[in-house]
């Protein structure tokens, strides 16, 4: 089971670290963790983890710390994306996780650092590995019934939860670079030019850069899936709609107006249905939403949590937040609040006696934590020279 995320600095740390303590909190199972991340946001991380010596289960993290100019000229050498999103060059590495993470990682989950788990996320894997057909390289949520043309759209899905088949994506070259267009024989052409003209037209011809992407890495990844989409019978498969139960966002869903209100556990399906809006004209209609992983996006500050509506409990003028404290506060107080140190659910972890010591280690669980800072994308390897 692994899931990977971004996080670049302290704020988005802080968030991501409660998205982690939740996988951990839930888990039902053995789980690897990757971290795309810079220096600062790992050793925020890192003093955190390491408090977690008795793991219930086994967990890996992985931190990948690729520099910042190396970020930059992957991105140059694609040639025609950029962003003006606030997630800004980190944001578009979600385009790119399938180079950054290696061969032997062949799944992930991918989850924004401004979400979490209120459910077991081994749910999630096991509807990844044994639900979606072979052929599907990305799953995320759709929301056809959006509408926002100066986004070309880009809002009918969300990034923020994406089940990648990184071996499909590989297969597939989804990202260009100037390393495959300068290759002799050329190589099999990467995916994503041909989806990108197909949605936005030709890029500028005084940059060569497509501008105005407002959504940034979303926006491009909803190209590709456009252009998934072209043709049923030749692309049959390749994207999968994801259940909004794994997407219940504060921006522009109102969490589907669903809530953790105390005093209302017995409530039933019918009642739940009555008050939910935004699933009409969408895949689950008629549906109730039950929510498992949780994403409190669009709100105000560097931090989600730190949104001051959670402590007035009253719109802060925000779209989206109406009521939103009332029914959402207690989650986040309690994931924020729970202590790391609470995590050490695992049994006592034995030391071997005198005569073994040498040849095994102690028995039991372990977080075990490794970083690459060597970070070398998918491209950078093929253009390297064979001895």
């Amino acid at each position: 089971m692994a899931f990977s995320l971004i996080t670049w600095g302290l704020d988005s740390a802080a968030e991501g670290a409660i998205l982690l303590k939740s996988i951990l909190m839930y888990t039902s199972g053995p789980v690897d963790l990757h971290i795309i991340c810079n220096e600062e946001a790992q050793a925020y991380l890192e003093k955190r983890l390491a408090l977690v010596h008795r793991p219930r289960y086994d967990v890996l993290v992985r931190f990948y710390r690729p520099t910042w100019q190396a970020m930059l000229d992957r991105i140059e050498r694609e040639g025609t994306i950029q962003s003006v999103h606030a997630a800004g060059t980190p944001g578009l590495m979600k385009l790119f996780i399938h180079e950054i993470l290696p061969p032997s990682v062949t799944k992930t989950v991918f989850v924004d650092t401004d979400a979490f788990f209120i459910s077991d996320p081994h749910l999630l894997w096991e509807h990844f590995q044994h639900t979606l057909p072979p052929s599907t390289v990305v799953s995320m949520p759709t929301h056809p019934e959006m509408f926002a043309p100066q986004w070309f759209d880009a809002n009918k899905i969300c990034s923020c939860v994406m089940l990648m088949n990184l071996e499909g994506l590989r297969r597939l070259r989804l990202m260009d670079s100037s390393f495959y267009r300068g290759a002799t024989p050329s190589p099999v052409p990467a995916y994503s030019p041909p989806a990108f003209r197909s949605l936005f037209g030709s890029p500028s011809e005084l940059t060569g850069k497509y501008e105005d992407i407002a959504l940034g890495d979303q926006s491009f990844w909803w190209a590709i899936i456009q252009y998934m989409n072209r043709d049923e019978e030749v692309q049959k498969g390749m994207f999968e709609h994801l259940h909004y139960d794994w997407e219940v966002s504060s921006c522009l869903l109102d969490m589907y107006i669903t809530d953790m209100n105390p005093g209302k556990d017995d409530a039933t399906e019918e009642d739940e249905l009555k008050g939910q809006t935004h699933t009409w004209m969408t895949p689950h209609q008629g549906e109730v939403i039950m929510p498992k992983l949780v994403h409190f996006n669009c709100l105000p500050g560097p931090r989600y949590y730190e949104w001051p509506g959670w402590d007035s409990a009253q719109d802060e003028g925000v779209a989206g937040t109406i009521g939103l404290a009332q029914r959402w506060g207690t989650a986040i107080k309690y994931h924020v609040g729970y202590k790391w140190l609470w995590l050490n659910r695992g049994a006592e972890r034995r030391e071997p006696s005198e005569d073994v010591k040498s040849h095994r280690q102690p028995s039991g669980p372990r977080l075990t934590m490794e970083t690459v800072t060597d970070v070398k994308f998918a491209d950078e390897l093929f253009g390297e020279p064979t001895a």
